[in-house]
């Protein structure tokens, strides 16, 4: 079936009939994972938990009819607990944690009118300067938080400590106090909740997995309550059934409504919090836009700007009345996206179904245990600051690990505005270091770099991207982008900057996926002269020696001598050359790019063609890493040969080889010394090897130059040494494997007979 003719389905009043069925089946799953989620991420950011419930009524409500995403769910997230509970904290000074919540309230309707005019001024986009490793570190100091205050809930235990460092230290030393009570029952949902993504049973994953943890807990408490079970004897110690172990909801849900005072608007405080809520809530939401828009079948793209404008309106409509910030959760929009929604009003009704929840199920809500939703909260703060994202973010380089780590240690001594600020601060101090260059050269190859972009001819368009390349470069880089026309080539050329960090390779990479989506191709040129200290593909790069002339002699000889030989030549910089992976040499040697590319078939055979090209690798990692540019030919055959590695082989060559063992057992010709003490030969097969090299063939070798050649069955590659060949060594390498070819074509005619 042609999909480009499938209808899309929209998300107007028509499609709200046309697809209802499908849109609420995926609300009913949607609202059952939102309400134990929204009630423990209200407890957790020390607010009542009804507010959590009433923001995500609202969410459904109110945003729906204002935003442009499709798929996305709306709503309170563990996401904003840190910069909530921030704010909080500094607005009670003695007043109480209620009156507090009040001026939070009020904080939250400022942070949302703020997001409405950015949105009106179409300034969305600014959420994309921030780094992205700063913004893991900010999740990542939020799950730390959410883990090690659901912790002490888990366990029944309490602390005073100042910081979250001494929060997460008192764990250990209250470890004697845990209440049995209620570890068994965070025990127990602690445990479902790791392994129900590895049950098979199509039904135990129809359900949830947090509405299983209270599916448990809500029993175990009838039982305690039936029982009367008031103390319990562990290991000598007696402990009672705590009192305050369940949530509390008011019976009348009016009666959870807190109205905001703007008692404190007048001081800085206030305005830090507002920032921070700001700030958080938008970079959270239009990344979630983003990644929801991957997961949509139809492959349908929100309109950023709206959406923050929507998640401003109902963010002032959910402090008006005492709710939470409301931004785009992932989890709940996974599982729209799975669960099979269609348009945007599946999340209408998951509001809705929120709503019947507090309306018609308030008492089996209020025997909720605290402990349930603590279990949630201890994933979910998991999973924020996992050892998986410190493992991927140092795989992109060290620099990024001590930015990650920066901005977690700020945060979590201060708080999410300081984080941000100091992880910034940290990340653009570290640039400037590694772009060696003063700090007046430094701010003007930032914010007046001369980037521009010019139309080369009807389909070809080059960027021309100059300065230093990082996150505060973003926006003026997006402007340059939507400039662009559909279906057209972009040369995207960084050979004159200095810097490139990860984030603006990442902003790249990702308009490079969505315009092949439309049509058009995207080649990234010019990072021949950087180095990086990870072989991740987009960590940091860096200008290492100085740009070339603009008369480069070599670059002009080759021009000449393909056009002598009428060989192809295409100087441009090639960044995909997964090809010679394939090669035993290049598996520990990152490739970067392959540039002055000749190509030709050969004189006699059609069906075999060759390249000769520039390669650029590295060898070795951080400090003891090398980079080279090596000039190599590749040969591609129609035919099979065996697999092998052969080089020249020296005095230690041998040694190591007999004595020590190092090397693959060289393999040696009896009847050809001189063959053997010249070349180390290894490969898989030493019987299809010694049937390969025949004596014409090994007389060849001989007689000729020492090379490293390689062979993956299908092509080989042939080069001299870990430098760039001159122009006399390129013609002699061509000659060498045109004369090679020619004997290998002749013994596999041979076989054929």
């Amino acid at each position: 079936m042609d999909r480009k003719n499938l209808e899309i389905p929209g998300n107007d009043w028509k499609s709200l009939k046309k697809y209802w069925k499908q849109d609420a089946i995926a609300a009913i799953s949607v609202a059952l994972v939102a309400l134990p989620l929204s009630l423990a991420i209200a407890i957790a950011a020390g607010v009542p938990p009804i507010s959590g419930l009433i923001t995500s009524v609202i969410a459904g409500l109110i945003a729906t009819f204002f935003r442009s995403a499709t798929l996305t769910i709306n709503g309170p997230a563990a996401g904003l607990i840190g910069v909530v509970i921030a704010a909080i904290i500094s607005f009670d000074d003695g007043c109480g944690p209620i009156q507090a919540f009040r001026y939070a309230c009020a904080a939250f309707i400022f942070s949302g009118l703020i997001q409405v005019i950015i949105g009106l001024l179409k300034y969305g986009r600014i959420a994309n300067i921030f780094p992205t490793t700063v913004i893991h570190g900010i999740l990542g100091s939020i799950g730390i938080i959410i883990v090690s205050k659901q912790l002490h809930v888990a366990m029944g235990t309490s602390s005073n400590a100042d910081n979250t460092i001494g929060v997460l230290t008192d764990v250990f030393s209250e470890i004697s106090n845990i209440n049995p009570y209620i570890a068994f029952i965070s025990g127990l949902g602690i445990i479902l909740l790791l392994f129900h993504s590895k049950i098979s049973y199509k039904v135990f994953h129809f359900i949830p997995a947090p509405v299983w943890v209270l599916a448990i807990a809500v029993p175990i408490v009838l039982v305690y309550q039936y029982l009367e079970v008031n103390q319990i004897s562990v290991f000598g110690s007696v402990f009672e059934m705590p009192k305050n172990m369940l949530i509390e909801v008011p019976n009348n849900w009016q009666d959870g409504i807190v109205f905001p005072d703007f008692g404190l608007i007048g001081t800085l405080r206030f305005w830090l919090a507002v920032i921070s809520i700001t700030l958080l809530s938008s970079v959270i939401t239009l990344a979630g836009a983003k990644a929801v828009d991957k997961l949509d079948p139809h492959k349908r793209k929100t309109n950023l700007n709206r959406d923050l404008m929507a998640m401003g309106f109902s963010t002032m409509a959910s402090g008006a009345v005492g709710g939470l910030p409301i931004i785009t959760v992932i989890v709940r929009s996974t599982v729209n996206v799975h669960n099979h929604a269609v348009t945007k009003w599946s999340n209408l009704y998951h509001g809705l179904l929120i709503m019947l929840f507090i309306l018609l199920l308030t008492p089996i809500i209020q025997l909720f245990p605290k402990a349930a939703l603590a279990s949630v909260l201890i994933i979910t703060g998991f999973k924020l600051a996992s050892p998986k994202l410190f493992k991927e973010i140092y795989s992109q380089g060290l620099e990024q690990l001590v930015f990650l780590l920066s901005t977690i240690f700020i945060t979590l001594y201060q708080d999410p505005l300081t984080g941000i600020i100091g992880g910034m601060g940290m990340t653009l101090l570290a640039h400037f270091f590694i772009s060696r260059v003063s700090i007046t050269d430094f701010i003007k190859l930032i914010f007046n770099s001369g980037t521009a972009t010019k139309k080369i001819d009807e389909n070809t368009y080059k960027l021309s991207v100059r300065g230093v390349a990082n996150f505060i470069s973003i926006l003026k880089l997006s402007e340059h982008l939507e400039k662009i026309p559909e279906r057209k080539t972009l040369r995207v050329d960084l050979s004159k900057t200095r810097l490139v960090d990860l984030t603006f390779q990442e902003k790249l990479m990702e308009f490079r996926k969505e315009y092949r989506r439309t049509g058009g191709r995207v080649q990234i040129i010019g990072l021949d002269r950087h180095i990086s200290i990870s072989s991740h593909r987009i960590a940091l790069k860096s200008l290492i020696v100085p740009p070339p002339q603009k008369t480069n002699l070599r670059d002009q000889e080759i021009k000449s001598l393909c056009a002598f030989k009428k060989w192809t030549y295409n100087r441009e910089e090639q960044i995909e050359s997964s090809e010679l992976y394939d090669f035993n040499f290049f598996d520990s040697r990152p490739l970067d790019l392959k540039l002055n590319i000749i190509g030709q078939q050969h004189p006699q055979f059609k069906n075999i063609y060759w390249e000769v090209f520039d390669v650029t690798f590295e060898e070795g990692a951080m400090l003891s890493k090398e980079v080279y540019t090596t000039t190599m030919q590749h040969i591609h055959f129609p035919f099979k040969i065996p697999a092998f590695i052969m080089e020249g082989e020296g005095f230690f060559d041998k040694f190591f080889d007999r004595v020590l063992a190092v090397y693959d057992r060289d393999i040696n010709f009896e009847n050809h010394p001189v063959f053997s003490n010249k070349y180390h030969l290894t490969g898989e097969s030493s019987s299809k090897l010694k049937s390969f090299f025949t004596s014409e063939l090994i007389i060849f070798f001989e007689n000729q130059e020492t090379y490293h050649i390689e062979s993956n069955e299908n092509s080989i590659i042939i080069f001299k040494s870990l430098k760039k060949a001159k122009i006399n060594d390129i013609k002699k390498m061509v000659e060498f494997s045109e004369l090679l070819t020619n004997l290998i074509h002749k013994n596999q005619q041979k076989k054929i007979k």
